[in-house]
This record gives C-alpha cells, structure tokens and sequence, in this order.
C-alpha cells in the first residue's frame, strides 16, 4: 500500500469513524446517562468487534454476498428491526441513579457489555458500510491479505478516539442534565436520532 492510498483510507477512516451513526448515538447516550468509565466495555467493544468485522469481510464475506445477494436483504432487515428495539430502549431508559421507577426499571438501566457492542456491529448497517467500502477501496486483487490487514489495523486506531470523543461528549451533557426530565427529553432525542440513521438503509 502506498503512502497515498495509506493517507486516504486514514482519512476515510476518522471521516467515517467520527461521523454520526448508530454506534456514536448510542454511545453518547450511554455517556450522557452512565458516564466514561462505565461505558469503557461499550468502547472496546465497538473498536475491537469493528475490527475484527473489517478482517472478517476482507476475507471471504464479501464473496457469501456476491453468492447470495438475498444474505444481505435478510442482514438488512434484521439490523432495521434490532435498530428499533435499541431505539425504544433509550428512550423509555431512566438514569440508574434517577431514583424514577421500581427495582425493575432501575436494574435495566445498564450500559452495553463488550460482548454486546461487538456483536452489535453485525447489524449495524454503518459498520458493514464502513467495512464493505474499505474493503472494496483499499484492498488490491491480488495478496489481498495483507492489506486487510492494515485496513483493520488503521480502523482499529482511529475508531477508538474518535468514538471516545462522543462519549465524553455525552458526559459533558450529563452535568446539564441533573433534572429527570430534562434526561429523559435527551434520552427520546437520542432515540429519534437514532431512528433517522437507519434512512440510508431504508430507502436506497
């Protein structure tokens, strides 16, 4: 790879990895209501899992779409419906120190484990976006391995500052939002924003 392509899948990569998309909102979400350090597992998660993602497709995914070009109409179909449930999630989710709510309200305000945020990347129509462009922009015909391999690599690097942005972001607008309220108006704004993102996936 040379240093021109390396330069411009960097670029792509923080231009992607910094712009809105599911995981950014959600992760702003999760630092607004529980703050940087319980919301590190969510983090890792979605840098490593997106990682291992972008490996993954690089060798061979690819090729199961181009087979089964129906594989990627289920895929879609089923990130627009887990993409709903997180969605109403955040927006009926209350503080876990809010006080609001019985016991079973308060024990389902948890942030996403590492496991989850990982998994999540498999129906996260952004990331198979990210991953599949990559994949098709940066990555030569022949002894592609390697180059997957420094895609994901690059991708690795600079997705984890860049989400961490957003979550420092979302704990700086904790501090506003001391008021139940006023955190549950946040919590459905984030939700509704999170619905918008799915408008790429739905209508081309």
């Amino acid at each position: 790879m040379t240093a021109d392509i390396l330069t411009a899948l960097i670029a792509f990569s923080f231009v992607s990895s910094i712009t809105p998309g599911p995981n950014n909102l959600m992760l702003l979400a999760s630092g607004t209501n529980f703050g940087l350090r319980r919301t590190l597992p969510h983090m890792l998660g979605v840098t490593i899992g997106f990682t291992v993602m972008v490996t993954l497709v690089g060798v061979g995914l690819m090729q199961l779409f181009d087979r089964f070009p129906a594989s990627y109409q289920v895929l879609k179909a089923v990130s627009v419906l887990y993409l709903l449930y997180l969605a109403w999630k955040i927006a009926t989710s209350a503080a876990p120190d809010s006080g609001e709510g019985a016991e079973p309200a308060k024990a389902s305000a948890k942030p996403f484990s590492f496991i989850q945020a990982a998994l999540f990347q498999w129906v996260n129509p952004k990331a198979w976006a990210m991953a599949l462009t990559a994949i098709t922009a940066y990555t030569p015909d022949t002894h592609p391995l390697p180059s997957v391999l420094l895609v994901a690599l690059v991708f690795g690097a600079v997705n984890l500052p860049s989400i961490t942005a957003w979550v420092l972001l979302g704990t700086q607008i904790r501090r506003l939002l001391s008021d139940p309220m006023k955190l549950r108006l946040f919590n459905i704004v984030a939700a509704v924003l999170l619905l918008s993102s799915l408008y790429p996936i739905l209508f081309y």
